[in-house]
């Protein structure tokens, strides 16, 4: 297994892909060849070339050989995918809805489809339609059952703590990012690092194996090692490839402590405080109080706590004594041990590494 572990291949995609054993990736992020169909050269109003996408490899002979190559890589991915894996496949309207079509019919399960709207894209210089100013993704999972990834807390946080929404405004690959070679850009379709960090930040997590069949230039490579995730890639172009394994030398790995997500509310156990009282853990008539030691409230026999003419669940009176609609009570409230003042979470947590612990050698037995 290691030999997919941070490595990138020259080569043809689905010969490789082949050769990979089954569920090998938690995630495959994919930007597949296009199929634009461009014909002649695009040229401005004042006659000057566009550089568009005209290369060699988004060349197909008909849509009939587009879709029998998608289809093969398809099924391939997800043939690699462990069973909670999930796929995400970048394209336009040239063919996002083929893609889709035969992600259905290949069983995956889809999650979203997710717009990238680009502050700066190229205007549509004839103008005869409107500016092409997105690109839509598919996130999908392995299938209707997998236990996917989603970082929704961490989404949350990026986004000013407010639900991360399925229209992403993004710029495209340019400036310092954008590779060039004597003026020219090195690949015509190169994608933003911003968005390959949004992606992998939202599913997978740390040492995650990522794979990218169409690597490129090697963005997904560099993002996934810079984001403390293992990668594989694989490119079919000699000249893409050998700039991916420069960019993937030069890249550094975020140090290991900056790279913790928040985990998600509902990931995390459920245990009421009655417990606590129930398992002995605490007693009742032991007191508990604010950080600063001003509050005073003792514990009953069912969990409720009781200050002054106040009594209700730990997070009911402290709301109240602080004037708000809610408060978290496990860190509101704090007991004495050695002269210390010690959150009252700290109990729970002691509790949930035990109920681990416990369960750990429950399989071991």
């Amino acid at each position: 297994m290691s030999k997919y572990f941070n490595k990138i291949e020259n080569g043809d995609a689905l010969k490789i892909l082949k050769k990979i054993p089954d569920k090998t990736f938690n995630l495959v992020f994919a930007d597949p060849p296009y199929n634009l169909q461009i014909g002649k050269k695009l040229r401005r109003p004042d006659n000057s070339k566009v550089n568009g996408v005209n290369d060699r490899w988004d060349c197909f002979k008909s849509f009939e050989d587009y879709d029998n190559f998608c289809k093969k890589w398809l099924k391939e991915c997800k043939r690699v995918l462990k069973d909670n894996g999930a796929l995400w496949v970048i394209g336009s309207y040239h063919n996002i809805f083929r893609l889709g079509y035969h992600i259905q019919n290949l069983g995956y399960w889809i999650l979203n489809d997710v717009i990238w709207k680009k502050n700066n894209p190229m205007p549509n210089f004839r103008g005869t339609r409107f500016t092409n100013a997105h690109e839509t993704l598919i996130w999908a999972s392995k299938n209707k059952n997998s236990k996917y990834t989603f970082n929704y807390q961490s989404l949350k946080c990026l986004n000013d703590d407010l639900q991360m929404r399925s229209d992403w405004n993004l710029p495209i690959c340019n400036g310092s990012e954008r590779i060039k070679k004597n003026g020219k850009k090195i690949h015509s379709t190169q994608k933003p690092e911003a968005l390959l960090h949004r992606i992998l930040l939202a599913s997978t997590n740390k040492n995650d194996l990522v794979f990218d069949p169409f690597l490129g230039t090697g963005t997904t490579a560099v993002v996934a090692k810079k984001m403390g995730r293992n990668y594989f890639g694989i490119e079919k172009e000699k000249k893409y490839f050998k700039t991916a394994k420069q960019r993937l030398e030069k890249t550094a790995k975020i140090e290991d402590h900056y790279l913790d997500t928040i985990k998600n509310n509902k990931s995390k156990p459920r245990i009421p405080f009655g417990s606590l009282v129930e398992l002995g853990i605490v007693k009742p008539g032991m007191s508990v109080f604010d950080q600063k030691k001003k509050v005073n409230a003792k514990i009953m026999v069912d969990g409720s706590i009781k200050y002054q003419n106040s009594e209700g669940s730990i997070h009911k009176v402290a709301a109240k004594i602080i004037g708000a609609e809610s408060c978290n009570g496990w860190t509101y409230w704090h007991y004495k041990i050695d002269g210390n003042m010690i959150p009252i979470d700290n109990l729970r947590q002691r509790l949930i590494s035990q109920n681990v612990n416990s369960s750990k050698n429950q399989r071991v037995l």
